[in-house]
């Protein structure tokens, strides 16, 4: 489950980079993940085998099809997360923090459940 979740870390830290910057360079990833370049490089490497990511000589990282609608799905899950935890009196930035972690293991119906709630919460 764990590898998972660092999969899911990094497609949506990629698909934010290259919003930010067209593209997602090694170094940018492993700076942003606070690990070293072959770290990030291995985990990239991963990306490509999973059919997530693809790579370009002397370009950055960039995400399959597969890889954009995976780090969507994650980025609309971790708002989710966010925008539940505020609603309930946490202040934002320590929910943005524990969103990283709550993010990975909350169940589709959960995640429903807080959708549904915060619906009625906004209305």
């Amino acid at each position: 489950m764990q590898a998972v979740a660092l999969l899911e870390d990094y497609v949506e830290l990629i698909g934010d980079l290259i919003a930010e910057h067209g593209e997602a360079r090694v170094a940018d990833i492993a700076e942003r993940m606070g690990v070293a370049q072959p770290t990030a490089t291995k985990a990239v490497s991963r990306l490509k085998r999973e059919g997530l990511a693809t790579s370009r000589p002397y370009r950055g990282v960039f995400l399959t099809d597969e890889g954009a609608s995976l780090a969507d799905r994650v980025r609309a899950r971790h708002r989710t997360v966010v925008a539940l935890l505020i609603a309930v009196g946490v202040p934002p930035q320590t929910a943005e923090l524990d969103a990283e972690g709550i993010e990975h293991h909350v169940s589709d119906e959960a995640l429903r459940a807080f959708e549904t709630f915060l619906d009625s919460f906004d209305s």
